[in-house]
């Protein structure tokens, strides 16, 4: 009759070395003679001194913690997870262990008879070689070199910098500007700088019949007209840089900075025969050139803020994905890094809406706000992920409300549209302000959140906790100011909102079931893999925001930025608050990298690609998720759903 349970433990074993080295017909004759053993949490197995047992041990689920004494103090040296190996002490040496082997939580181990294995070991050599080098290296798996001799870094190993590949990027072709601003050399001063400043441009290139005579730039506008050398009723032509530096089409990046060098200019014109005699096709600028390496953030900020159509602002959007691959590849602090990604998100967003203005055919009829909800007002929003916005408008007569709202529906459907074709898909729940739900005056937005906080439920409580994170990225931010202080007023105190609100924090419990092993999708298209967002960083956001706003403190969005503002004001939870803080850091830049690498949202991860160190990591995380809930648990008096 088959062993079943031997099969099960040859199953677990051939995926971890030395195990994955030896013939399956030898694994299921070690496999015979496992003994089954269970710890409960903080048992011991052996302590130091302890004679050493007729038995190593392999983690079947659970974890183990190896310690010493040291000056009557109990350091963890290692920590031995799922397939780690340990105690192989007596397969070398008749000695008594040297340090003690306790479980970090319930457990459950594999104990391999030395009497059984050690045949094998010395008949297979690869064995061998393994279990001698992890003993005298001290090291379960030698042949980790990038963390031999701990489990876990503390600090993760240094990448290479991100750098673009100046050879290749110096021999491609030079990006060129197709929209050229022209004007005739009879053209004023004073007309050809309110044309620049209209087209938000650098330079106007002066023409005659469409061939170039001269260029004019802002640096010539500040050498002769400001400094008043030139009124500006005088011509344009008498300020121009003349003759033109020509080029024809495929002109190489070397080559135009090369020119640039050279004769001391920033703009070079594109012809079609590369002389000034013939058509202009286009023009390259030092700015342009700069934008296409895509890895500097004031000159994505300068593009975004010039560009002049949805397509362009598509393009830079690629380049800002780039420019987050280099940060991540340079190990750049993740608070730096979101930041910066929030700050040049938000001009994209502003742009977006200052173009949509103009393409209506009349200005707005009053003052309004455009809020970013979710990540993006949390300054979380890393990856192109789903859209959440709103908009308030000023208060107008009733007569006017119908017509004002239709205004800024239409201007939100602009917006929406625009912001899906550069990337950010629409969000599912139609939570954006093309939604007549979500684009409302402020008397309507008022109301809406004295209905959700005054008589809170369920479903009141998840949508009232999205527009908690909100940023105004355009408008007057008046409007968006008032809206919050009604906010806080309502949640002053307000203890059976903060108990429905605590219930609905915990409605995603620890992201870990029995035996720490990963919860992960049980049905759909996305079954066996793990949704970090629903199971790990939702849990997080929602503690902080819950625990940020019992304190009514305004200002501060960002998950870790609350828990470290907590950190402070609470001393007395201070530790569990920064491992929270540096917790939500570790979750977003994982789900970002993972993103990156699989080009998408990086929402649901398959834990088979993930490596040790990886898992190990999350876990640590998880760890102060359920911290943090068992102490909104017991604050608020809830229990979690189930």
């Amino acid at each position: 009759m088959k062993n079943t349970i031997a099969s099960r433990i040859a199953d677990f074993l051939k995926n971890y070395p030395p195990f994955n080295l030896l013939q399956k017909e030898d694994l299921l004759s070690i496999s015979k003679n496992v003994k089954v053993k269970y710890l409960e949490k903080g048992k011991t197995l052996f302590a130091e001194g302890d004679t050493g047992h007729k038995r190593f041990y392999v983690v079947n689920k659970g974890a183990v913690s190896l310690e010493r004494i040291n000056n009557d103090k109990r350091e963890t040296i290692d920590k031995c997870d799922e397939g780690d190996i340990f105690g192989l002490r007596p397969l070398f040496a008749k000695e008594n262990y040297l340090i003690n082997a306790i479980a970090d939580e319930e457990t459950v181990l594999y104990a391999i008879p030395i009497k059984k294995f050690k045949p094998l070991s010395e008949k297979n050599k690869e064995v061998g070689s393994f279990l001698i080098q992890s003993f005298a290296s001290n090291t379960r798996n030698p042949y980790a070199e990038a963390h031999k001799g701990k489990l876990i870094s503390e600090k993760e190993p240094e990448e290479k910098q991100f750098q673009p590949n100046n050879n290749l990027f110096e021999l491609q072709p030079a990006p060129v500007t197709r929209k050229v601003v022209m004007a005739s050399p009879e053209t004023t001063i004073k007309k050809a700088a309110q044309l620049m400043r209209r087209k938000k441009v650098g330079s106007v290139l002066i023409v005659e019949e469409n061939t170039p005579k001269g260029i004019v730039t802002d640096e010539d506008f500040r050498n002769m007209v400001a400094t008043g050398v030139f009124s500006i009723e005088t011509p344009i032509s008498k300020i121009m840089s003349s003759p033109v530096i020509c080029y024809p089409r495929g002109i190489t990046i070397a080559q135009a900075q090369l020119t640039m060098m050279k004769h001391h200019i920033n703009h070079v014109c594109i012809t079609e025969d590369g002389t000034p005699n013939t058509k202009v096709v286009g023009v390259v600028s030092e700015h342009d050139i700069m934008v296409s390496e895509g890895h500097n953030p004031s000159v994505l900020m300068k593009a975004i803020q010039r560009s002049s159509s949805t397509n362009e602002l598509k393009k830079i959007r690629h380049k800002i994905t780039l420019l987050l691959k280099g940060f991540l590849a340079s190990n750049i602090p993740l608070n730096h890094i979101s930041k910066i990604i929030f700050e040049l998100n938000d001009a994209t967003i502003k742009r977006i809406i200052e173009r949509c203005i103009k393409k209506l055919p009349t200005p707005p009829p009053c003052d309004f706000t455009w809020i970013a909800l979710g990540s993006q007002a949390r300054k979380e929003q890393l990856l192109q992920t789903d859209q959440d916005n709103a908009l308030i408008f000023e208060e107008v007569p009733q007569e006017k409300l119908e017509e004002t709202r239709a205004y800024f529906l239409e201007l939100s459907r602009k917006v929406n549209k625009r912001l899906n074709i550069i990337g950010y898909e629409y969000c599912p729940a139609e939570m954006m302000a093309k939604n007549p739900n979500y684009c409302l005056s402020l008397q309507e937005w008022k109301q809406q959140f004295t209905n959700w906080i005054v008589d809170p439920g369920n479903d009141e409580i998840l949508l009232c906790s999205i527009f908690f994170d909100f940023d105004i990225s355009y408008g007057n931010i008046k409007l968006s100011n008032e809206l919050a202080n009604h906010i806080f007023s309502l949640t002053q105190n307000n203890k059976k909102f903060y108990s429905v609100m605590g219930a609905t924090t915990l409605r995603n419990p620890s992201p870990l079931g029995f035996f720490r092993q990963f919860l992960v999708e049980q049905n759909g298209e996305n079954k066996d893999f793990f949704d970090i967002k629903k199971r790990a960083i939702t849990p997080i956001t929602d503690a902080a925001r819950l625990l940020i706003l019992q304190h009514q403190v305004r200002n501060i969005s960002n998950t870790a930025e609350r828990f470290e503002k907590l950190a402070q004001l609470e001393p007395n939870n201070k530790d569990l608050f920064l491992a929270c803080a540096y917790a939500s850091k570790v979750l977003i830049k994982f789900r970002t990298k993972q993103g990156l690498k699989n080009r998408n949202s990086g929402r649901y991860i398959d834990l088979e690609n993930l490596s040790k160190e990886e898992k190990i990591k999350l876990k640590r995380c998880f760890k102060s998720i359920r911290q943090v809930q068992e102490l909104i648990k017991f604050r608020f008096e809830v229990t979690p759903y189930i």
